[in-house]
């Protein structure tokens, strides 16, 4: 079996595949109730030859997987047939990239791994760490000629609401939201606020480290193994199912195992009646 691409990629390492025709750029800039924003920031400067993605139109559908939270998945063959249309293909690595330490490019790279196309990595440190680099944006859009790009049929490693509540006991929720919508103090677009019972907090800048970047392997593994109740079964929720994408790729970076997503997260959860936990517990 070939060995696993890793899901991080280098600014060094993307400047030199610049002009490879294997090689896709994704940029998935979005804002949390500002969801036009990321385009407006895609049109003032881009990494060369990258494409925009938009979190709302194209990685999700919201009658999907997961509804009725804020980012339900659409089906694998039309996420296939969208990705193929961008220009994104079998045959690609594809790169994907934000200005978020990689909180929303994440949910494209676990969408593209999940169905089978390991060819894919986030860029480490995002737009930001590129343009430290010295490396120049660009406002040009490329021409985007569609790509066939075969994907599985299946979202495999996923969670839907009623089957986290039955198994509650069984599973290790980890929410990687910032510890004041867990703890229930503020919620800044979801209807209560909160968090899941059972659910423990572990946000995702506990990834990083003080420059923007992924913490290596061990210390990764470290923060999670203070949260993971031995025995169970992992499973990732955020506010809708993208930003814990990048506690999956800490995991997977960490050697821990592979934990399940719960798609609809807490605006899934929040939006359709259930029990919601406040204060810095469990």
């Amino acid at each position: 079996m070939a060995e696993q691409r890793s899901p991080l990629i280098s600014v060094d390492e993307l400047h030199d595949l610049l002009g490879s025709d294997k090689l896709r750029i994704a940029d998935v800039r979005w804002y949390l109730g500002r969801p036009d924003d990321g385009r407006l920031a895609y049109g003032t400067g881009h990494i060369p030859t990258a494409v925009f993605v938009d979190l709302e139109t194209d990685l999700s559908d919201h009658e999907g997987l997961g509804a009725p939270g804020r980012h339900p998945l659409p089906t694998p063959q039309a996420f296939a047939h969208r990705m193929g249309n961008l220009g994104f293909g079998s045959r690609n690595l594809i790169v994907v990239y934000d200005d978020s330490a990689g909180a929303i490019a994440a949910r494209m790279w676990w969408m593209l791994d999940n169905l089978g196309h390991r060819d894919v990595a986030v860029l480490d440190g995002g737009i930001q760490a590129w343009t430290a680099a010295g490396h120049e944006l660009t406002t040009d859009e490329p021409q985007v000629d569609p790509q066939p790009l075969k994907l599985g049929s299946a979202w495999r490693n996923v969670v839907e609401r009623d089957e986290l509540a039955s198994r509650a006991a069984e599973l290790s929720l980890i929410d990687a939201r910032a510890p004041e919508r867990y703890r229930g103090e503020m919620e800044p677009i979801d209807p209560v606020a909160g968090h899941i019972p059972g659910a423990r907090n572990l946000p995702l800048t506990e990834n990083l480290d003080a420059t923007g970047r992924f913490k290596p392997a061990d210390r990764l593994r470290t923060v999670y193994e203070r949260v993971l109740r031995a025995g169970s079964e992992p499973v990732l929720s955020c506010g809708s199912g993208t930003t814990a994408c990048h506690s999956i790729i800490a995991m997977r970076i960490a050697g821990l195992p592979e934990p399940l997503l719960y798609v609809g997260s807490y605006s899934d959860w929040s939006r359709s009646g259930m029990p919601i936990a406040t204060g810095s517990e469990p």
